[in-house]
């Protein structure tokens, strides 16, 4: 199954508008709160320069990129975590993402009303964190109401009702679950519940083009004292410029980035955040017909990583034969990096590095 990515935040934020820049989906926004339920869901592809260089040495008839699947979660009001607004759809949909990434607004816009009437960053992320932080102590309640109902105890783990007890109290102090080591024996006490704060959060701040432009936003020190803080990665994007680049042909998009200062897009940087913060890195394969990238968990070894291609490549396994992307980059060809002793055959526990082009040798 693919690991997603769950776009969240209040309304009127700019989801919508990333949902569309990452997928190309084409969803339809509003200028107003429409207090809408549904869930968008999508695949982003995840840019690659490797695959990028690949393609320009191969010219394959096909070329593959790393995807993430992308669900825009209808907009949060305050007391969600109590059923109130959106609140039910919000939660059963955010429990099913792997990965949150909270757009948070920093620009003004007289024609896009905030749903608190003021544009206030800080307030705004507090107020997703506090819904998040509820949510949980409600399901530990609920939980632990349901272990001592009986004349028996009914738990799954026999730490279980106290590691329970010990998030209770991490979360009563308003910090997210994430923020602790775990025991291997606690994490498997737990494994069968899913935490809203044991996820881990991207927080995206949406500007406009004269903050872009400063390369300044209202609040900027304090969001980045508390991302610190809770472990959140953080991203700045305008989402009204990335529609600007989106619009662009090709060939003017760099220069147009150039000109705002930056190396890539916000969507670019954001779809390759995504996919580190989910742990998932990218093995490559390269021919005439397809140059592709084939994500991966971290650390999978060789012949797990065969099966991603095809159940008989695991099952007839023989070698790995590897090159590391930069190795081919720096030889120039093939052929080259062959000459210079690049290649290496690898057995089946090897564990595959981030950028390795494999081709796998196999019998069956």
């Amino acid at each position: 199954m693919a690991l997603s990515c769950g776009i969240i935040g209040l309304p009127m934020v700019g989801k919508t508008t990333f949902f569309n820049l990452l997928t190309g989906a084409g969803v339809e926004t509003s200028a107003f709160y429409s207090g809408k339920t549904a869930t968008n869901t999508g695949h982003a592809s995840v840019p690659d320069e490797r695959v990028d260089h690949l393609s320009a040495m191969f010219k394959p008839k096909k070329t593959t990129y790393a995807q993430v699947e992308i669900i825009d979660i209808p907009g949060l009001v305050r007391g969600a975590s109590k059923g109130q607004g959106s609140g039910n759809e919000f939660l059963a949909a955010v429990r099913d993402a792997d990965l949150l990434a909270h757009i948070v607004r920093a620009f003004e816009d007289p024609e896009v009303l905030h749903v608190d009437d003021s544009v206030d960053i800080m307030r705004d992320i507090s107020t997703i964190d506090l819904e998040l932080l509820f949510a949980d102590l409600q399901l530990i309640e609920t939980r632990l109401s349901r272990i001592n109902s009986g004349h028996k105890k009914k738990t799954e783990h026999p730490l279980e009702e106290q590691v329970l007890k010990k998030c209770q109290d991490i979360l009563l102090a308003e910090k997210p679950l994430k923020l602790m080591d775990w025991s291997e024996e606690e994490t498997e006490a737990l494994k069968h519940i899913t935490f809203l704060t044991n996820k881990p959060m991207l927080i995206v701040v949406n500007i406009d083009e004269a903050q872009l432009a400063l390369g300044d936003y209202p609040g900027r020190e304090q969001v980045e004292a508390y991302c610190a803080e809770q472990g959140y990665q953080l991203l700045i994007v305008s989402a009204k410029s990335e529609e600007e680049i989106g619009q662009l042909p090709p060939e003017d998009r760099e220069l147009f980035l150039s000109e705002l200062g930056l190396s890539e897009s916000g969507v670019s940087r954001m779809a390759k955040a995504m996919y580190a913060q989910l742990g998932l890195i990218s093995f490559l394969t390269a021919g005439e017909d397809e140059v592709k990238a084939w994500t991966i968990k971290k650390g999978l070894s060789a012949k797990k990583a065969a099966g991603k291609i095809h159940s008989d490549i695991e099952r007839g396994f023989i070698r790995a034969e590897t090159v590391a992307f930069e190795d081919l980059k720096a030889a120039g060809s093939m052929a080259a990096a062959r000459d210079k002793g690049c290649f290496r055959l690898e057995g089946k526990e090897y564990p595959v590095k981030d950028g390795d082009i494999i081709n796998f040798r196999f019998n069956v």
